[in-house]
């Protein structure tokens, strides 16, 4: 059994008075589902630690709020909007009887217990695939057409680097630079040579 963290004694206590059961309630809950959990303070209220980040609760003005932090992996939980959930996966609760019931709610916590045991993690959201556009200044283009080796280099050259060539041609500030700049792109392209090869380690 771990020890209590008197710095959650201390946040039940000076919380409001229709927030002290609520939090009493899910405190002991979890005790009693996971008897190895740690307490802690994070970000300002109280979190139930168990090979990482377990449950954590807060209270507010109106409202308390119980978070599991892998409650997607978790079969039974309805999970609400972000906008009703306010931090957490029951909405907004003011009274014991707005949580589920204590064998339900034990369940939860025992599932979240097994998921860190099993050290599962929440799958990342797939990053969503970002459409690199770039526009190639034409005299760059009919530069490249006109002298293979530098625009074989480019077919191969990352993004990245092909952007370095763009925006340093784009940059000049008149036509006689950037023609300079638009000679010296094609010579290091002929190369094998990226835009910044001399800072390159």
């Amino acid at each position: 059994m771990s020890l209590p963290d008197p710095r959650i004694d201390t946040y039940i206590n000076k919380a409001l008075p229709f927030a002290q059961p609520v939090l009493r309630h899910i405190r002991r809950l979890v005790h009693k589902a996971c008897p190895e959990v740690e307490e802690t303070i994070k970000w300002g209220f109280p979190h139930f630690d168990y090979k990482g980040v377990m449950v954590s609760m807060a209270a507010f003005k109106s409202h308390c709020t119980l978070n599991l932090w892998k409650a997607i992996l978790i079969p039974g939980i309805a999970l609400v909007s972000e906008e009703d959930s306010a931090m957490g996966q029951f909405g907004r609760i003011t009274n014991i009887t707005d949580l589920p019931d204590d064998e339900t709610l034990l369940g939860y916590f025992r599932e979240a217990k097994r998921l860190n045991d099993e050290n599962i993690k929440v799958p990342q959201k797939p990053k969503e695939a970002m459409v690199k556009e770039l526009v190639v200044p034409e005299c760059l283009l009919e530069a490249l057409e006109e002298n293979p080796l530098a625009a074989e280099t480019w077919d191969k050259f990352a993004y990245s680097h092909r952007k370095e060539y763009v925006n340093w041609i784009n940059e000049s500030k008149t036509e006689v630079t950037r023609d300079k700049r638009l000679a010296t792109a094609i010579e290091l392209l002929a190369e094998g040579k990226t835009q910044g090869w001399k800072y390159a380690k």
